[in-house]
């Protein structure tokens, strides 16, 4: 499925770690011909970078002087680059995992991606997801999501997706690590986690990918049909 745009568009999804974002957008994108900008990938790089230098990820100063030592690219696969190597695979291991959402909490890392990521915007239609897409990064976003899903059903859903990719990991620790992760994404203090007034809440729980696609297809369209 295809669009001709009349203007440059752009879908918001936000929502908790494991809530599905990332593989619904990457969908959505695909069948709107739009870009897709996987920003917790952006976070990861940067969280995987830190921990390269053998810096305390708690350590905010520290990792904040690295800024100018890092860049980022976003391919149209969806590969990740840190300083022009692919990091796909190491951005998804779970000591980035467990430690993202410090360094996602810090101001100076927020405004260098963020720059990054309506930059991207400003030029193409995209469907970007993330914790603070609507409410942040893209206030304006045309039509904005916040994706949400039981504790459960997002430790399972990254239990599977761990499991796939031959990555070792027990499903209560990911469950774990996602309340730790939901409790700083909802309480920092720049940019935290939480539903633009104007989004459409949906939760997955219940609904497969397919299922969640067809939902935000739906939306769009009711929302922005005439401009498709």
């Amino acid at each position: 499925m295809g669009y001709n745009m009349k203007k440059n568009i752009s879908i918001a999804i936000d929502g908790p770690a494991a809530a599905g974002k990332s593989t619904v957008a990457k969908l959505v994108a695909k069948k709107l011909n739009f870009t897709y900008v996987d920003t917790g990938a952006m976070y990861r790089a940067v969280t995987f970078f830190v921990l390269k230098n053998k810096i305390n990820p708690q350590d905010e100063k520290a990792v904040c002087a690295l800024i100018p030592q890092i860049e980022i690219m976003l391919d149209e696969n969806n590969n990740v680059f840190l300083n022009g190597k692919n990091v796909n695979k190491e951005i998804r291991e779970r000591e980035v995992a467990e430690n993202v959402s410090y360094i996602a909490s810090y101001k100076e890392v927020r405004i260098f991606l963020v720059k990054q990521q309506r930059k991207i915007a400003s030029c193409s239609s995209v469907v970007m997801d993330g914790r603070d897409i609507g409410s942040y990064v893209l206030p304006n976003a045309d039509v904005k999501i916040f994706q949400v899903a039981s504790i459960s059903t997002r430790a399972n859903r990254r239990y599977k997706e761990n499991i796939s990719k031959n990555i070792e990991c027990s499903y209560n620790d990911i469950e774990e690590e996602l309340k730790k992760r939901d409790y700083i994404d909802s309480h920092r203090e720049m940019a935290p986690l939480k539903k633009a007034e104007d989004a459409f809440e949906l939760d997955t729980s219940n609904l497969d990918v397919s299922q969640v696609v067809d939902e935000i297809l739906k939306i769009i369209n009711q929302q922005i049909g005439d401009l498709l």
